[in-house]
């Protein structure tokens, strides 16, 4: 299994996080892999074999093969059907707003093909372009110019917004909306309705999730703290409030998700 991430040119640093590319060998005894929420939004090709994303415990559908996943709040269930080759993009929570005439709500929690965002023609030949790329270098330039090439304006962020998204990451999600919003409680209906309509879910609903993110890479790390001081480090109220939203958001336990073979994969994505 091999996982690679890489930085965006400097013109494009405020729209995505990163480029990332998976590869795995095709196994005769693959797992499902359970997919946990991170407060961003990911362009994906699959490049590979058709990957399933299970919609019950044993339904599902093959994902589109180019594809925008959403904002999600509940982690979901994946599962290869043999070679895993993937490129990705992932952007900020806010910026995929300003690429597309769309909500982003309507991308939450599902895998939206590329070709309903961007047209067919479109659409088909930034595909058949990544896939003919000779490596990620070239695919990162061909999604770079895709990229510029629709970005009709500069990036303006709406300062309740910014301010907002600015504290939520500064103080890792341990700041509430309402001391973000200190005397402007009374702007708090008008944060919420533009969190939707810009990030796809609420502002509380993103602090939590970068809460969680941030107390989950310093349990992934190599100099691990115990589950009392990860939830006092992050202002959970205490160590069964940290598990609550863990398991909320993973399934399961901080210390059964240490030791899941289903979590394999976000395990190398999230450490």
């Amino acid at each position: 299994m091999e996982y690679k991430t890489f930085m965006p040119h400097t013109d494009l640093e405020l729209f995505v996080n990163c480029y990332w590319t998976l590869e795995i060998q095709a196994s005769d005894n693959s797992t499902k892999q359970r997919i946990i929420p991170d407060g961003l939004i990911e362009m994906a090709f699959i490049l590979g074999d058709d990957i399933k994303r299970y919609t019950s415990k044993d339904s599902y559908i093959l994902q589109p093969r180019a594809m925008v996943l959403g904002q999600t709040m509940e982690p979901f269930y994946i599962e290869p059907t043999g070679y895993v080759k993937t490129f990705a993009i992932r952007f900020y929570p806010y910026s995929l707003a300003h690429l597309l005439n769309i909500e982003i709500k309507s991308l939450a929690n599902t895998e939206t093909p590329l070709t309903t965002l961007f047209g067919e023609k479109d659409a088909n030949e930034l595909e058949r372009m990544i896939i003919i790329a000779k490596d990620t270098i070239q695919r990162i330039e061909i999604i770079e110019n895709f990229l510029r090439s629709i970005i009709s304006k500069p990036l303006v962020i709406d300062d309740l917004v910014k301010s907002t998204l600015d504290t939520i990451f500064e103080s890792a999600g341990s700041k509430s909306i309402h001391a973000i919003l200190k005397n402007k409680s009374s702007y708090r209906r008008k944060l919420e309705r533009k969190f939707m309509k810009h990030i796809g879910i609420s502002p509380k609903q993103l602090g939590k999730l970068v809460r969680f993110q941030a107390a989950l890479k310093m349990l992934l790390s190599d100099q691990p703290e115990n589950l009392t001081s990860i939830a006092h480090q992050f202002e959970y109220y205490d160590q069964s409030h940290f598990i609550k939203d863990f398991k909320d958001f993973t399934g399961i336990n901080p210390n059964e998700f240490l030791s899941n073979e289903n979590m394999k994969l976000s395990s190398i994505f999230y450490k």
